[in-house]
């Protein structure tokens, strides 16, 4: 998908979104840096945070789309292959479960980050690197 995809997207987020955003956005006083439709390798993704190497995708509905959960297997696949973990939440899950979903993201997120930072100390093997898109996060 291009930048313009990307820009649309962010343009027509979501009540969803927009409040997941602003949490999320919250968390660079942590050191978490995310980024929002961010288009890497062909795709966009909700949210981005590249240091920890995180993906966060949001669904409006369990659906049983083949297609659709085709797709997100791929796009999941490829950016594992970079060392990106993709978490999934449904609206439903922010709705209902706000407050744990941001935290499930700040956990992993500072978990990543942490393995990542020791990594690059030598202290652990190093994480694949991330590939493509544009800046860092």
């Amino acid at each position: 998908m291009s930048i313009d995809r990307a820009r649309q997207l962010r343009k027509s987020m979501t009540p969803f979104e927009a409040r997941l955003w602003l949490a999320v956005r919250a968390l660079r006083g942590q050191g978490l840096h995310f980024r929002r439709q961010s288009p890497r390798d062909g795709y966009v993704v909700d949210f981005l945070c590249i240091r920890a190497r995180l993906i966060v995708e949001l669904d409006g509905d369990q659906h049983g789309h083949e297609r659709q959960a085709a797709h997100d297997a791929r796009r999941d696949a490829h950016f594992a292959t970079a060392g990106f973990l993709t978490l999934r939440f449904w609206n439903a899950e922010l709705r209902d479960n706000f407050d744990g979903v941001v935290e499930t993201i700040f956990r992993t997120a500072m978990d990543r980050q942490r393995a990542f930072d020791e990594a690059l100390r030598g202290k652990a093997p190093p994480l694949p690197s991330p590939r493509g898109g544009e800046g860092s996060g």
